[in-house]
């Protein structure tokens, strides 16, 4: 059997590794969610800052809430795949989307 260049193992092994998972940022500023649509992966983390001076949460009825201080971030971890709205319980003409592939 013929020996194949290292740059072909290499290929290889490149071709089978995960991709990264990623954190991605929403910021909050004056009651406006920025990316308000998201397109992610499943692993990914998303991560709300929040630079209003008071809290706000990103909640998905009947599944999840996320609770989002002011001045702070809060942060979680995509555990499925599809498409995910989500508001502010206290603001809730805050809307934002998650796309999340798996």
């Amino acid at each position: 059997m013929p020996k194949r260049p290292p740059w072909i193992a290499l290929m290889l092994t490149v071709g089978i590794v995960p991709a990264q998972a990623e954190t991605i940022q929403v910021t909050i500023d004056k009651l406006v969610l920025s990316p308000a649509t998201v397109e992610a992966k499943v692993g990914d983390t998303i991560e709300w800052v929040n630079k209003d001076v008071f809290a706000h949460t990103a909640t998905v009825k009947g599944d999840w809430e996320v609770m989002i201080p002011p001045k702070k971030s809060a942060s979680l971890t995509l555990k499925a795949a599809g498409p995910v709205d989500y508001f502010c319980r206290f603001h809730p003409n805050m809307k934002g989307r998650l796309v999340v592939a798996p």
